[in-house]
């Protein structure tokens, strides 16, 4: 029997915030995202394996864009179910109160949002490695 840890799932790991390298450190300082003035406090390396996470001056400006795509694939996921759930005629007034009820859930998960852009984008640019134990990061190399 090795011993090595068993292999944390991808999208458990992801969604918990965890580092892409070790799938175990946590990428943020506090684990509540809507703490507003904290949102964004995360460590300069994993504590678990050493993986910088800011690899590069900027290196957060890409995140914009996964957080539009996740935010339009949330208001096409809600749009939908919407429809398969309340229905909607040419002559009805529903669709204004998908628009409302979206913008309210959108504006609230927005800081979740956006710390999950970052373990999205991150997820990029490190891969998993199981041997992180015992292999330095890209980033020290």
């Amino acid at each position: 029997m090795s011993n090595q840890p068993s292999r944390p799932n991808y999208f458990l790991s992801m969604f918990a915030m965890k580092c892409p390298r070790c799938r175990r450190g946590p990428m943020f300082n506090n684990s509540n995202p809507w703490k507003l003035k904290k949102v964004f406090d995360m460590p300069e390396s994993c504590p678990v394996c050493g993986q910088r996470y800011e690899i590069e001056v900027g290196f957060w400006y890409g995140t914009a864009y996964v957080s539009y795509a996740l935010t339009v694939a949330l208001s096409v996921a809600t749009f939908v179910a919407w429809i398969v759930l309340i229905g909607m005629s040419a002559h009805d007034n529903r669709f204004f109160w998908w628009l409302g009820i979206n913008s309210v859930l959108l504006v609230v998960l927005q800081p979740w949002l956006m710390r999950l852009s970052r373990v999205i984008y991150l997820r990029f640019f490190v891969k998993y490695n199981p041997n992180y134990m015992t292999e330095a990061p890209d980033n020290e190399r």
